[in-house]
C-alpha cells in the first residue's frame, strides 16, 4: 500500500502526519508551498479542486478532509487505537474532529486573513474581533472537555491532534490564551510526543528549504 500525505506549513495537514506517525504508517510526504501558490497548479488541481491540504492519496485514490482521513488512518492501523473502541465515544471523538475543523478552524482562518471574508475598508479589526470571541468560546468549551483529563479521551487520540493544531494555530496570533490552562497542558503534553516532535522538525526543515536556507 503505497501513502501520500500532501502538506504544507503550519496548515492542519500537521494533524494526520501526525496520526501516521502514531501508527507507524510508511508514508511519503509531499510538501506544497503556498506562498509560491503550489496548491493552485494545474498539477495539484487536478487531483485535489479544492486546492487545500491535506490529503492523503492511497494507491492512486484521493481522500480530502480531515474528518474522513483520521478515520481512515484509525481504521487502517487499529492498534494504533487512534479512535475510542466504544461506539459512543466514537461518534465523540468523530464530532470533535468535525468541530476543530468546521467550528474552530475557519474562524482561526478569518483572524489570519479577514479579507477573505469582507473586503471593506477598515472592518479587518472588527472581524478579528469578533472571531477571536468566538474561539475564546470554544477554547471554554474544550477547558472544561480537559478538565481533570490529558487526552480528551484517556489515551491519544486523533481528536487530540486536531486540537492540537487548532491551540498552536491561535497561540501564533496576538491571542490571550492565558484563560485555558487545561488547554495549554493539552498543548505542552502533545508537544512532548515523539510523533509531535517529529512533525516540528519536519515542518522547520520544509520552512527552510521554501526560504532557500538549505
Amino acid at each position: 500500500m503505497k501513502i501520500q500525505l500532501y502538506y504544507a506549513p503550519i496548515t492542519c495537514a500537521l494533524a494526520p502526519y501526525i496520526t501516521l506517525t502514531e501508527a507507524g504508517a510508511d508514508f511519503e510526504v509531499i510538501t506544497l508551498n503556498f506562498s509560491e501558490k503550489e496548491h493552485m497548479s494545474s498539477e495539484y488541481l487536478s487531483i485535489n479542486p479544492k486546492h487545500k491540504v491535506p490529503l492523503l492519496v492511497v494507491d492512486g485514490t484521493q481522500l480530502s478532509e480531515n474528518v474522513a482521513i483520521q478515520q481512515w488512518i484509525a481504521n487502517t492501523f487499529p492498534e494504533a487505537k487512534l479512535l475510542p473502541q466504544d461506539p459512543w465515544e466514537l461518534l465523540q471523538a468523530i464530532s470533535l474532529v468535525s468541530w476543530c475543523s468546521s467550528g474552530i478552524h475557519p474562524y482561526l482562518r478569518i483572524i489570519n486573513g479577514p479579507i477573505k471574508v469582507c473586503d471593506i475598508e477598515g472592518t479587518e479589526e472588527n472581524i478579528r474581533k469578533h472571531a477571536s470571541e468566538h474561539v475564546y468560546e470554544c477554547f471554554s468549551i474544550a477547558e472544561n472537555l480537559l478538565e481533570g483529563k490529558e487526552y480528551f479521551f484517556g489515551s491519544m487520540t486523533a481528536p487530540d491532534t486536531n486540537f492540537y493544531w487548532c491551540f498552536r494555530r491561535a497561540s501564533q496570533f496576538s491571542l490571550n490564551l492565558s484563560n485555558f490552562p487545561n488547554c495549554q497542558s493539552h498543548f505542552n503534553r502533545m508537544e512532548n510526543r515523539l510523533s509531535v516532535q517529529k512533525l516540528l522538525a519536519f515542518e522547520k526543515e520544509v520552512q527552510m528549504q521554501f526560504n532557500g536556507l538549505t
